[in-house]
């Protein structure tokens, strides 16, 4: 079962799992899963803590000791997920160091309220950074219009960086650009490039997902062969951004300082409609010198069936942009849609870390003595 992912990691693309609870550190199943089914990276974000924590007795305990400290139910959610980060990191640590410190990476974001805030973003990542203490650690970072300088700065002080939520081109350049911007500001700072390592995290199927339901409601012929198309269409065309960037004179001038380039890593990877092939985000996005981030079952669907069949991204630029410009010739804004995606990817970790606030919350005043 795992001959396809050993095959995914040859054709050059870093498998991270994208969930993390402390029931996966507790029982080792984080660590088989290295082991076994080539993970070499791990994403977190607010929706995967709310589910991992919320009514699990995994945590019971601590949250007993923070209850009789009578800590904040902020601080309470802060140290309970930096404990799991850090575990984690610690059992990546060996893939990191072994990969020359590019994979073994762990990631954590920061407060979701803070998405459109750049000065506490900032303040929040360097937060983190320290409370952690694992040089393996990813502060994500969303790609808001608000992110972009906050990217910049804390790249300028040699933190790593995961920029989460992005779903347009345009904006994927941008984070290119803050990238390069933090990366010249930290070699003018006399700090090692080396030691900076980064991901951009462009979101593929929920754009399938918004796109497919305007497709479903216009209904012509040309609208149902549209469908299940815009997703890929926007991802490889992200990749071709990427390698304009890493050809430029900028990029090139930066690499030359020890710099690592921005890998690209495909998010949102889970199939949401039965209608297509459960690994279509797999199989259909490999090129090396990037990251699959998959939910578990994701990466089972990929190690019992995908079809790993080497590049499937170079060569495809040209009908990308003929499928993202059908959809416009259908009447669908790609403006739009990215931009509500973005709103939307917002809101939706923000209410993910209310509910994980307001259930911990409980479990604190429950435990108090």
């Amino acid at each position: 079962m795992t001959d396809n992912l050993r095959r995914l990691s040859a054709e050059g693309v870093a498998i991270w799992l994208d969930d993390l609870s402390r029931a996966r550190l507790d029982s080792g199943n984080l660590a088989e899963l290295v082991r076994d089914k080539e993970i070499v990276g791990v994403t977190t974000n607010p929706a995967i803590f709310q589910k991992a924590i919320s009514g699990k007795d995994d945590y019971t305990a601590q949250l007993r000791d923070l209850a009789v400290r009578e800590v904040t139910v902020d601080e309470a959610v802060r140290m309970i997920t930096t404990q799991d980060v850090r575990r984690a990191c610690d059992v990546l640590k060996p893939v990191f160091d072994k990969s020359n410190k590019v994979d073994g990476r762990v990631s954590i974001e920061v407060d979701p309220r803070l998405a459109h805030k750049t000065a506490p973003t900032v303040a929040e990542a360097r937060q983190l950074w320290w409370l952690v203490d694992r040089e393996n650690l990813l502060i994500k970072i969303p790609a808001t219009k608000a992110g972009l300088p906050a990217i910049s700065a804390v790249i300028g002080e040699g933190i790593s960086v995961n920029v989460t939520l992005i779903f347009s081109l345009e904006r994927y350049k941008a984070v290119m650009d803050a990238y390069l911007t933090g990366l010249e500001t930290a070699k003018a700072a006399g700090i090692d490039l080396s030691t900076i390592e980064s991901v951009a995290s462009f979101f593929v199927s929920r754009v399938d997902t918004e796109i497919d339901a305007r497709l479903d409601k216009i209904g012509s012929d040309a609208a149902k062969a549209a469908r299940g198309k815009a997703g890929l269409a926007n991802a490889r065309l992200a990749y071709e951004a990427y390698e304009e960037v890493i050809a430029s004179d900028r990029w090139k001038a930066l690499a030359a300082a020890g710099a690592n380039p921005q890998r690209p890593l495909w998010a949102s990877t889970g199939v949401k409609d039965p209608a297509y092939k459960d690994t279509l985000y797999v199989d259909d996005l490999v090129v090396r010198g990037t990251v699959n981030t998959m939910p578990e079952a994701t990466l089972d669907a990929a190690a019992d069936h995908g079809d790993i069949t080497g590049d499937t991204v170079h060569g495809t630029y040209d009908q990308s942009r003929a499928e993202l410009a059908a959809l416009a010739d259908l009447g669908i804004s790609y403006d739009e849609v990215v931009q509500l995606l973005e709103d939307e990817g917002v809101e939706k970790f923000e209410t993910s870390w209310n509910e994980l606030l307001d259930s911990v919350q409980k479990e604190l005043d429950r435990l108090r003595p």
